[in-house]
């Protein structure tokens, strides 16, 4: 998995390519942790290709940050794989996130 990183102002947008899993996710836990504190942070999926429960965990505790520094937080451009473990989840209803339209 490959993460870039872009910044707009009080935005920082980190847009992902491959896998989020479990081999992956210490991968943006470190990014996370380098991150300066921001008003918006916004995950791009449109290249993730899949998730697993691992980097759920690492997207749900980005949010959580995110919501108790009264931040916003965002996932734009799911895939319909990536999108159906979210709304499978419930974490659709939270956080969140729009369809990759094909």
């Amino acid at each position: 998995m490959t993460i870039t990183r872009k910044e707009e102002s009080d935005k920082i947008i980190l847009s992902f390519n491959g896998w989020l899993d479990t081999q992956t996710a210490p991968e943006l836990e470190a990014v996370l942790n380098e991150l300066p504190k921001v008003k918006c942070l916004v995950f791009d999926f449109s290249e993730l290709e899949y998730i697993s429960s691992a980097g759920i965990r690492s997207v749900v505790t980005a949010f959580r940050k995110q919501k108790e520094n009264g931040d916003e937080f965002e996932i734009k451009e799911a895939n319909s794989t990536v999108m159906e473990v979210f709304q499978l989840t419930g974490l659709s209803k939270r956080i969140p996130v729009t369809e990759k339209t094909e």
